[in-house]
């Protein structure tokens, strides 16, 4: 009856049920701490081209070309239970054909021991801003907005929006010349 299969079988479920109830306990120490940072948003150089979509419908639909800067620090977001962030800023904005529009327009990846003190000048969008139609000539009242996700070692994947936010306008008139 005690041998030594079933002997290592009631050690090792005995350890990771020891194990799991510490991760457990864990991630409820950090459950309550506040991940909310404020964020300095602005833009620099905004302009928006209609194109070709070439696609299958072959219209011509707006895309918008921003730099911005971006200011924030992230350091103190940082404990035992998060091994990464992954920030991205989007940007929204309504239309009359969609209620609410909300393009990524850059994202990172921060990993613990990183540099997570970000004072980006300047900086171009990592993808494009297109619209399913021409609703960003004249626009105005896009808002970009910077949010994060946090990666932890135990626990819940929080969807975290930062504190400040930076709304601004598209020019009414195409630009015709090289971005």
């Amino acid at each position: 009856m005690y041998s030594v299969l079933t002997r290592g079988n009631a050690i090792l479920t005995y350890t990771l049920s020891v194990l799991a109830c510490l991760t457990f306990l864990c991630f409820l120490s950090t459950l309550t701490v506040d991940y909310r940072t404020a964020a300095q948003m602005n833009t620099v150089k905004v302009v928006v081209k209609n194109v070709p979509d070439y696609g299958a419908s072959r219209e011509r639909n707006d895309l918008g070309f921003l730099t911005f800067d971006l200011k924030t620090d992230l350091s103190h977001l940082f404990n035992w239970n998060v091994k990464q962030l992954f920030l991205y800023l989007t940007a929204e904005y309504i239309t009359p054909n969609n209620e609410l529009n909300q393009v990524v327009l850059w994202d990172k990846i921060i990993l613990r021991g990183e540099n997570a003190i970000l004072d980006f000048k300047n900086m171009n969008t990592k993808y494009y801003f297109w619209d399913d139609g021409n609703g960003l000539k004249g626009h105005s009242n896009v808002t970009l907005t910077l949010s994060w996700n946090i990666i932890p070692n135990a626990g819940l994947l929080p969807n975290i929006q930062a504190l400040g936010q930076h709304s601004f306008k598209f020019p009414t008139d195409y630009t015709q010349t090289r971005v």
